[in-house]
């Protein structure tokens, strides 16, 4: 049986401890149910595959209409969250975690919840979603924004040229945002 825990610091992100089973054949576990998230009727329609060297940072994105469900199936990486939603009662808070394959763990990201990754390691990070990619919907941070003071542990990471033009959090009209619709 998986262990679900509730983020301390962002409400409705949830952290899943997988239980993988080994033997000399090599290794099994459950990554995904949607039984584990009740509050949240789902219908995966897309599953991605991103893979990094290490050095990559990866985001911060948000979305109005997609939540999403990472697993690192190999490397190490460091997740940054950060709250957007307006109304949240945890409305910018951020949290980092570490989540490596050899210990592997499950991130629910409810919508409008900034995510972005560092790989410390080349790196494997499949997840599934429940909207299909809409570039309208993906919406972009800074990573390095001061107001959320994400704490990376890099100064220089290897961007994206669209990552790299991710706006401030100050500069987003708050009627941008996302709604707190717990």
């Amino acid at each position: 049986m998986v262990e679900i825990v509730e983020s301390a610091q962002i409400a409705g992100v949830k952290f899943v401890r997988l239980r993988a089973f080994s033997d000399e054949r090599g290794r099994f576990m459950e990554t995904f149910r949607k039984e584990w998230f009740p509050e949240r009727s789902w219908e995966i329609v897309q599953c991605n595959r991103s893979d990094s060297e290490a050095g990559v940072l990866r985001g911060l994105h948000y979305h109005h209409r997609q939540v999403d469900y990472w697993h690192v199936t190999q490397g190490h990486i460091r997740v940054g969250l950060a709250d957007l939603r307006v109304g949240s009662p945890t409305f910018g808070a951020v949290e980092t975690v570490e989540v490596d394959a050899a210990r592997p763990m499950g991130i629910f990201i409810p919508t409008g919840v900034a995510h972005g990754f560092l790989t410390l390691s080349p790196a494997t990070l499949t997840y599934v979603v429940d909207n299909y990619y809409d570039g309208q919907d993906e919406k972009g941070v800074a990573w390095n924004d001061p107001t959320l003071g994400i704490p990376w542990g890099v100064q220089e990471p290897l961007l994206s040229p669209r990552d790299r033009q991710n706006p401030l959090l100050a500069d987003i009209p708050r009627q941008a945002l996302p709604v707190w619709t717990h």
